[in-house]
């Protein structure tokens, strides 16, 4: 038996990094704020390093002094408590004060950044801002700065970078400030860099600095160039998209009209309104009116189809719908079909409350169950059970046919347009290809997942799985069930 799990949730599927503002040289506020929330965890874990690092000097002070690591004053501390407020005060900032002149995306990175270039020169002070390699962490400040601003903003934050990091070494070599030793134990290096080496580490590294901000601003910009090439792209295939869409509906609607006519004249004929008719032309009108329903029923599918497609996100019209009923109307309109199949409907539902759009999730269970009805065999049942998920809220219809299955190879591609195994070409040669197509498009409207298990010859089995439902209260079932009669689904159907 083939298994296959079926998801169109859109929400990771977006192009918001294409997201760009103005003349493409600055992203959009949606990917900012990704970043923001993105630096904020690398800024936890930092902190959690400091901490560690904290512990290690309170339980291995000796083994530290061992690698060259001397105790330090409290200034770890001091920045970790920096950072984690910072921190606070930034998710506090996205996500519980509204937007404003004041408070934005951009606003809230570069006090981010301006609090991380302090920790780090403090850093850089106290680590040995030329006896170690410390100072070489600025640069990340630059390709961040690069990746999320603007070239002016991203060339302001590497003017800032040099000022941060010359204004350290002045103060360690031009003033009267005392200057604690390295946390790297190199005395001897320390004194040799003073005088005129300074003042040739500090160009050295401003040289560099600028160096590293056009390398990458220029990158930069040509990924976003290229970004906003591809979302024009997108933007056009879209477009075309639509255009194919509402030729194909005008076609459909061009092609119902005169195949209306022409069923109209058959059942005037087969009617005996324009006199006798011989067995053999009746026989023939009988087979032309049986292509002209098939393709009448091609034609309502896609425009259903189009008419879904041109709803696909609007999410407006979502509402709470009772299941129960919902499912009991689309049973309600198919009885016909099963009758005329000998096919019983075994119907065992607890009923529950789900937020989506009432007329597409109409039409989804009403495809899924004629679909199991059309492919199950003469005098076979089609079982709808339902299976409530209390500690999840969540909740799943199961529709389960005897019929024909499908194979696995076939399975992962029933949701494509227009597309039917040559099993189910056989079993109906009026399938259209075009129902499992809108019942993807209501469950991606609707939130939804469909898991598919299926065995040639045995049947298949649809399971659509509801998130985040409603239960009725019990007071509100035990009301239902005194005033209610329950419905007896397969007696009233066989």
């Amino acid at each position: 038996m083939a298994i296959t799990r079926f998801s169109w949730d859109d929400s990771n599927n977006q192009i918001a990094l294409l997201g760009l503002k103005g003349d493409g040289l600055k992203l959009s506020d949606d990917v900012l704020i990704s970043n923001i929330r993105w630096f904020i965890i690398f800024r936890w874990a930092l902190i959690a390093a400091l901490v560690v690092f904290q512990i290690l000097v309170l339980l291995a002070s000796d083994t530290l002094i061992e690698l060259g690591i001397v105790e330090q004053q409290n200034w770890p501390i001091a920045i970790t408590v920096v950072l984690s407020l910072t921190n606070v005060a930034c998710i506090y900032a996205l996500d519980y004060c509204p937007q404003s002149q004041y408070n934005s995306p951009s606003i809230n990175l570069w006090v981010q950044i301006i609090v991380d270039l302090i920790c780090l020169s403090v850093v850089v002070h106290y680590i040995g801002s030329t006896t170690t390699p410390v100072s070489f962490f600025y640069v990340l400040h630059i390709a961040l700065a690069c990746i999320f601003f603007s070239t002016r903003e991203s060339l302001y934050v590497t003017i800032l970078v040099c000022v941060m990091d010359s204004l350290v070494l002045f103060i360690e070599n031009f003033t009267l400030v005392p200057v604690p030793p390295s946390i790297l134990i190199d005395t001897l290096s320390a004194e040799n860099a003073r005088g005129n080496s300074v003042l040739l580490w500090m160009v050295a590294l401003d040289m560099l600095f600028f160096i590293v901000w056009y390398v990458v601003s220029r990158l930069s910009l040509v990924v976003r160039a290229h970004e906003h090439h591809l979302m024009d792209a997108h933007r056009q295939i879209n477009q075309a998209q639509v255009e194919k869409d509402q030729y194909a509906l005008l076609i459909t609607h061009q092609l119902k009209s005169p195949l209306d006519a022409i069923r109209s004249q058959i059942n005037l004929i087969r009617g005996g309104y324009l006199g006798e008719s011989s067995v053999e032309i009746k026989d023939s009108l009988e087979k032309i009116d049986g292509r002209a329903q098939n393709m009448s029923s091609l034609i309502l599918d896609l425009l259903r189809l189009e008419r879904l497609k041109t709803t696909c996100l609007n999410t407006a019209g979502a509402e709470s719908i009772d299941l129960e009923k919902t499912l009991q109307k689309c049973i309600d309109k198919l009885t016909p079909v099963a009758n005329s199949k000998q096919v019983s409907l075994n119907v065992s539902i607890s009923n529950f409350i789900y937020q989506g759009i009432p007329d597409q999730l109409e039409i989804l269970l009403e495809n899924i169950i004629s679909n199991a009805i059309t492919y199950s065999h003469n005098g076979s049942t089609v079982e709808i059970t339902s299976e409530l998920d209390r500690l999840n809220h969540s909740a799943s219809i199961t529709i389960a046919d005897h019929g024909i299955g499908i194979e696995s190879n076939d399975l992962p591609n029933i949701f494509n347009e227009y597309f039917y195994s040559p099993r189910a070409a056989r079993h109906n040669k009026a399938s259209s290809g075009i129902g499992l197509s809108i019942v993807k498009i209501a469950a991606r409207n609707n939130k939804l997942q469909i898991k598919v298990n299926s065995e040639p010859s045995v049947g298949t089995a649809f399971t659509v799985i509801f998130p985040q439902v409603q239960f009725p209260s019990d007071e509100a079932a035990v009301s239902d069930a005194q005033s209610d009669s329950p419905v007896n689904v397969d007696t009233a159907l066989k």
